[in-house]
């Protein structure tokens, strides 16, 4: 018959208890140095009989190194373990100030809106009315202030167009005023053209003072048919220096 399962309680016999302790104590012992070899593990095995008796086990016997690398884990541990609590705790308690603040924030708003009043003292509603005013006068000043920059901005533009304007108008003078002379320019430079026109004309004048012209006469009966020359007076001579054509062709007809 195979062994049964052994149930695993305190032994009340003293000398079995006993006996049991000492056999499993070696396989304990054992499965430690078993497990260091093939594992390559740092095993560390404190055992305390009933007794106060010790029994130990360490890889290389090192426990003194075995057991300082284990305060230091176990204190990285706690600190990391206890850091992770703070944190914890420190979020909670900025999520439930923030969240209380937000609540006041939206009370606050309620009331600025005139709701929710029913709650409030006189005092408390003299306070909000003081800062409903204190708001009510920024806004106001606020608003006069954008209402002078836009009107000093306006001013600019309006001077600036009446100089726009007066330039215009004084070009618009000018302007008239060359186009007043021109017919004046014209009419001059018209009599000009005409004198210079009748100058250039081609007189079929005679120059009789230079060429003492003289005019012969028949004279009938004594003279027997004999041509007389009669001189031309000199001041006639000089009234013809510069005839017409048409007087030219009476004379010459």
């Amino acid at each position: 018959m195979g062994r049964g399962r052994v149930q695993l309680k305190r032994i009340e016999n003293k000398i079995n208890r006993q006996v049991t302790f000492s056999k499993r104590r070696s396989g304990l012992l054992k499965k430690a140095h078993e497990i260091s070899v093939l594992c390559d593990a740092e095993v560390a095995l404190i055992v305390f009989s009933t007794k106060g008796k010790l029994f130990e086990y360490a890889t290389d016997a090192c426990m003194e190194r075995i057991l300082e690398r284990y305060d230091r884990y176990s204190y990285a541990e706690r600190q990391l373990v206890a850091n992770g609590n703070e944190s914890q705790g420190s979020w909670t308690l900025e999520y439930a100030k923030l969240k209380a603040r937000l609540e006041v924030l939206q009370k606050n708003q309620s009331h600025f809106m005139g709701e929710d009043l029913d709650t409030l003292s006189l005092k408390e509603l003299q306070n909000l009315e003081h800062q409903l005013d204190s708001a009510l006068k920024h806004v106001r000043s606020r608003k006069n202030q954008l209402m002078q920059e836009s009107i000093s901005e306006l001013q600019k533009k309006d001077k600036a167009l009446q100089e726009e304007n007066n330039l215009l108008a004084k070009k618009v003078k000018e302007k008239e005023k060359e186009l007043a002379q021109q017919p004046q320019l014209m009419e001059q430079d018209h009599g000009q053209n005409s004198t210079s026109v009748v100058q250039s004309l081609p007189l079929h004048s005679l120059s009789i003072g230079s060429l003492s012209f003289s005019i012969g006469a028949y004279q009938g009966g004594g003279n027997g048919g004999e041509v007389e020359e009669e001189e031309v007076p000199c001041q006639q001579q000089q009234s013809n220096t510069v005839m017409p054509p048409w007087m030219l062709r009476h004379i010459n007809g």
